[in-house]
């Protein structure tokens, strides 16, 4: 009796647990409050950039940062958060890593819309670094962001299996607490291995 106390005390401690948990992986980018959530963001010395990819051909206006999901066709947004960095002169580079190799590089230049984009087709799979790079008086100060490419071609995430986990461990919870059988059959096995 008191191994299934502990099992349902420990069940809804973790199942508590879990519910504070889910929504902030699953509104990491846009539903978070506050700054530091928003892994697209590129901090380029005291200033903000944002970095957005999308491909609007496979999945219309949604946005992706650190993991697109198939290879090709893709739009890269660089914004500046703020108006200071319109006056600078601002480079755009993108990288395959690991060897550093360039795919895209947009030479310096000052954007007063406050917004850069391109379109790149990505051919292949892989981990890419986005590079922006502040020239400013003489100084460059240089920030990256990684993301993967073609990441549904690699397999399903991390985030995705812990939130499967999750998912079916409330099932079992609740098969648990709804069905006297299988209560039953649990409560035994627990017994038999604490005896």
């Amino acid at each position: 009796m008191h191994t299934q106390k502990f099992v349902q005390r420990w069940l809804i401690a973790f199942s508590l647990f879990l519910s504070f948990l889910i929504p902030a992986s699953v509104w990491a980018h846009g539903g978070a409050s506050g700054v530091d959530a928003d892994s697209c963001r590129i901090p380029v010395g005291s200033y903000w950039v944002h970095f957005t990819a999308y491909q609007p051909q496979l999945t219309g206006t949604t946005e992706y940062c650190n993991s697109i999901p198939e290879t090709g066709s893709t739009t890269i947004v660089f914004d500046y958060e703020g108006k200071a960095l319109r006056n600078m002169t601002v480079e755009f580079e993108i990288t395959r890593e690991p060897e550093g190799s360039r795919v895209f590089y947009k030479e310096p230049l000052a954007y007063p819309t406050g917004s850069a984009n391109t379109t790149i087709n990505f051919t292949e799979p892989g981990s890419y670094l986005a590079h922006v790079t502040l020239v400013n008086e003489g100084q460059k100060i240089d920030a990256h962001i990684p993301f993967k490419v073609g990441a549904s071609q690699t397999g399903i995430s991390g985030s995705t299996w812990f939130v499967i986990v999750v998912v079916l461990g409330a099932i079992g919870y609740i098969g648990y607490l709804s069905n006297a059988g299988f209560k039953a059959a649990v409560d035994k096995v627990l017994n038999k291995k604490s005896a």
